[in-house]
C-alpha cells in the first residue's frame, strides 16, 4: 500500500514555528492525531527554522509527539548530529530524510547512515544541481543506491526522491520524471518512490487538481510513497482510490473503508 509521509510538522509552517518557541505541545498532540487519524503513515519532524535552536527543538518535538501517536517518524535535517540525537530517541524504526549527492552532504551523512536500521530517503541531486534528463535521474539513483548498499543499507529500505521540478517551466518535466521513475524500478524493483509532488503545478492555476491528477500517473509508474499533507481529503482519496485500481487492495477494502468513514467522496 501507499505510504504517506505526513509534512506538517515543520518549523518553517508559522503555525509550527510559534507552537514550538512557546511550547504549545496541544497544538502539535492535535495536529499529529489529525494526520494519524487520516490515514498517514509516517509523521515527518523537521525543526531546522529556528536558527540556533533546531537541537533542543527538535528534542521538544519528539518527547511531545511520541507520547501520543504510533506511527513511526520520519527525522527531517541535514544535520547528522541532530539526527544522530534523534535517532537514540525514537522509539520504532525511523525514517532518515535525507542523503543526496552533493558532496559535503554525502559525506557527512554517510558515516551517520552506516550501521544504523532506519529507512532512507535519497535525493537525485548533486552539485550540478537539478537533473536535467530522465536519464540523469536514473543515474544519479543508481549511484545513490550503490552507495547505500555498500554500507550495508538494504535496497528495500531505499527511498529515492526523482525531484519532481515545475511543469511550467519545461512542458517535459512531467514526462521526465514519470520516465525515470519507470527506469529506476525498472533497474531496481525493490527501491521505494517517494517526493514532494507539489512542485509539479508551481505557477499555474488550480494547483490541486494538477497535484492529484500527477500523483495518479506517478502511482502507475511506481511512485509508492509521497511526503504530502494527509489533511488534504481529495488527494488521500485519490491515492487510496488508484491503490485500489493498481491491484493494491485486496477485495477493495480500504477503498470501502475510506468510503464508509466519509473520506472517499466523488
Amino acid at each position: 500500500m501507499f505510504e504517506v509521509i505526513g509534512e506538517r510538522i515543520n518549523t518553517s509552517r508559522k503555525k509550527v514555528q510559534e507552537a514550538v518557541a512557546n511550547k504549545d505541545a496541544q497544538y502539535i498532540i492535535d495536529d499529529v492525531q489529525k494526520q494519524q487519524e487520516a490515514g498517514a503513515t509516517y509523521i515527518d519532524v523537521n525543526a531546522g527554522a529556528r536558527i540556533g535552536h533546531e537541537t533542543q527543538d527538535m528534542q521538544w518535538l519528539l518527547d511531545t509527539i511520541q507520547a501520543v501517536v504510533t506511527l513511526p517518524l520520519t527525522l527531517d535535517s541535514p544535520d547528522p548530529s541532530v539526527l544522530e540525537m534523534a535517532f537514540q530517541m525514537v522509539e520504532k524504526t525511523p525514517m532518515i530524510n535525507s542523503i543526496s549527492l552533493e558532496k559535503e552532504r554525502f559525506d557527512t551523512m554517510m558515516p551517520f547512515l552506516e550501521g544504523k536500521d532506519c529507512k532512507i530517503i535519497a535525493l537525485c541531486m548533486d552539485d550540478s544541481g537539478m537533473p536535467g534528463s530522465a536519464d540523469d535521474i536514473i543515474a544519479r539513483a543508481d549511484t545513490l543506491v550503490k552507495a547505500l548498499n555498500a554500507i550495508g543499507v538494504a535496497t528495500r529500505s531505499i527511498y529515492i526522491d526523482p525531484l519532481v521540478q515545475p511543469i511550467s517551466t519545461d512542458s517535459n518535466k512531467g514526462v521526465m520524471v514519470l520516465d525515470a521513475v519507470r527506469g529506476i524500478k525498472t533497474k531496481y524493483p525493490d527501491v521505494h518512490i517517494t517526493g514532494g509532488l507539489s512542485n509539479i503545478s508551481y505557477g499555474l492555476p488550480q494547483r490541486k487538481i494538477i497535484n492529484r491528477t500527477f500523483i495518479t500517473l506517478m502511482m502507475d509508474a511506481g511512485m509508492d510513497s509521497a511526503i504530502i499533507d494527509p489533511l488534504d481529503e481529495k488527494i488521500m482519496g485519490t491515492i487510496r482510490t488508484v491503490d485500489m485500481l493498481l491491484g493494491h487492495d485486496d477485495f477493495c477494502m480500504n477503498f470501502l473503508k475510506g468510503v464508509r468513514a466519509g473520506a472517499i467522496l466523488s
